[in-house]
């Protein structure tokens, strides 16, 4: 018999660069630098979606959305969000509820916290109450901390439908 409740861990980072849009948990964030990847490269949407499929014991979006296929080239990563959640669907589960932390030197996050939390929300298909989120930076250490990357750790918890 399947799993009542399901757990999964997500982690993803990406360098900042200059000439990107910097996009996280779906919102635009105004920034002089954006994230480098493939997609859109929103490490937080990025990270949560990843929890979902590991929740699930799948691969991760490396798997499904290959960054060597152009036809993901500055995909959006709610869809990639979506996707994951109908994967979840379709086996039954429904998404409790998440929690995220995401870590940036700069730009300053807290006043789009609430925005992020929103989209989320309406990507995963639950309430503004069931996002955790926590803007956080990581004391000048590292990378993070030299403001050349932006890094997320999601954790996301799946209930049985059936």
């Amino acid at each position: 018999m399947p799993s009542p409740v399901r757990v999964g861990l997500g982690y993803d980072i990406h360098r900042l660069v200059a000439g990107r849009k910097l996009i996280l948990g779906g919102v635009e964030i105004p920034s002089e630098v954006g994230l480098e990847g493939h997609s859109d490269a929103d490490a937080l949407t990025h990270a949560l979606a990843d929890a979902v499929l590991g929740a699930l014991a799948l691969p991760d979006i490396g798997h499904f959305f290959p960054n060597t296929d152009p036809q993901y080239r500055g995909m959006d990563s709610q869809e990639i969000l979506h996707r994951a959640v109908e994967e979840a669907k379709k086996r039954g589960y429904k998404i409790g509820n998440v929690d995220i932390a995401v870590l940036a030197e700069q730009p300053r996050l807290s006043p789009h916290v609430a925005k992020m939390k929103a989209r989320l929300a309406a990507t995963l298909g639950v309430t503004v109450e069931d996002v955790g989120l926590k803007a956080t930076t990581n004391e000048g250490c590292d990378t993070i901390g030299a403001g050349e990357a932006i890094a997320a750790h999601a954790v996301v918890v799946l209930v049985r439908t059936e």
